[in-house]
């Protein structure tokens, strides 16, 4: 294992002693790992939070910020953080407009921001919680029980964040983020495993023949693994699932979001993009925005992965609503 680490189990604590220093904006709560904006809670404002385990860098910290989450807690690496983690932070954000928890579909995510939920409710903070569930590889997995919430993560942050920076109400909110997630479907592939630090070695044996198809954010087993390919093809064994899925056809344009799984480089990302574009046009799909880059990982896991939102008018102008975040930054 090579990673610029010192002691495996002190990476999360670092890491958020060295992003404190990086970005003063943010308030760090080093004890209970909760990142949260330098202004928070706003008055007259509904909370955003989020959270899970560490090594999906930039999310769920690097999304703390205007027009997105009002905090992030952090758990150790692929590992959920704890209801009390999510308390603080609920009742750190509460202006008294309510709080929204942004939750991907993995058990302990799930469990844990349900109890947290129900302790806040019992503090008196109304909470609405969202589940996103868009990956189209495979119904359940290990860390599951049915879908997993992988890049619509991202586009339910932005788009729910952009709703509560406008000041509409807890429900319109939550409405908001349940609409992005409904509409959005994603895939992934994996070249290589990732290393997990504590663990020391690859979580997955791939030869240099072959790659994963469908796999999740934790080094899940996808739906297939098959021989190496030329990215066109790739790009149609990802888009082929999503298209299946959901009618992406129609008067709304999509947002296509090209994701690096870690250490894929924006330069083949590119020659993802424009395949999965040339298979859209083909297919009679309109993209009407982009995001390409490194936004949700799978720490040093080579691959990528790609969601497609269908976004009406509404959504593509909250996409488009001003963002000020470590990772995320336009019109600001």
């Amino acid at each position: 294992m090579k990673k610029l680490i010192n002691d495996p189990a002190d990476v999360v604590a670092e890491s958020l002693r060295g992003m404190a220093m990086a970005h003063p904006e943010l308030r760090i709560d080093h004890a209970n790992r909760i990142v949260y904006r330098g202004d928070a809670p706003i008055a007259g404002k509904v909370g955003l939070i989020s959270g899970g385990g560490s090594g999906h860098e930039p999310l769920h910290a690097g999304f703390v910020g205007r027009g997105m989450l009002d905090a992030a807690c952090a758990g150790e690496v692929f590992t959920s953080p704890v209801p009390d983690q999510m308390l603080e932070a609920t009742i750190n954000v509460n202006s008294g407009a309510g709080v929204l928890h942004i939750v991907k579909n993995y058990t302990g995510d799930v469990m844990n921001f349900e109890m947290a939920a129900e302790l806040a409710a019992a503090e008196g903070i109304t909470v609405e919680s969202v589940v996103v569930d868009d990956d189209v590889a495979v119904q359940d997995s290990t860390f599951t029980a049915g879908r997993r919430g992988v890049g619509a993560t991202v586009l339910v942050e932005k788009i729910a964040g952009a709703a509560a920076d406008e000041g509409r109400p807890l429900a319109e909110v939550a409405a908001v983020a349940r609409r992005v997630n409904a509409a959005s479907r994603s895939m992934g592939v994996a070249l290589t495993s990732c290393t997990v630090p504590a663990v020391g070695h690859p979580t997955f044996e791939l030869s240099d023949a072959e790659i994963e198809l469908g796999i999740g954010i934790h080094g899940e087993p996808g739906r297939d693994r098959v021989p190496l390919q030329p990215a066109r093809a790739v790009a149609e064994l990802m888009v082929e699932p999503i298209l299946s899925d959901v009618d992406f056809t129609g008067a709304n344009p999509v947002i296509l979001f090209v994701n690096s799984m870690g250490a894929t480089p924006l330069i083949e990302l590119y020659v993802m993009y424009a395949e999965v574009a040339a298979i859209l046009e083909k297919a009679g799909v309109q993209i009407a925005r982009s995001l390409v880059g490194p936004y949700i990982t799978s720490l040093d896991m080579a691959g990528c992965s790609v969601t497609l939102l269908h976004a009406d008018d509404e959504l593509l102008r909250l996409w488009d609503h001003p963002v000020a975040t470590p990772a995320l930054r336009r019109g600001c």
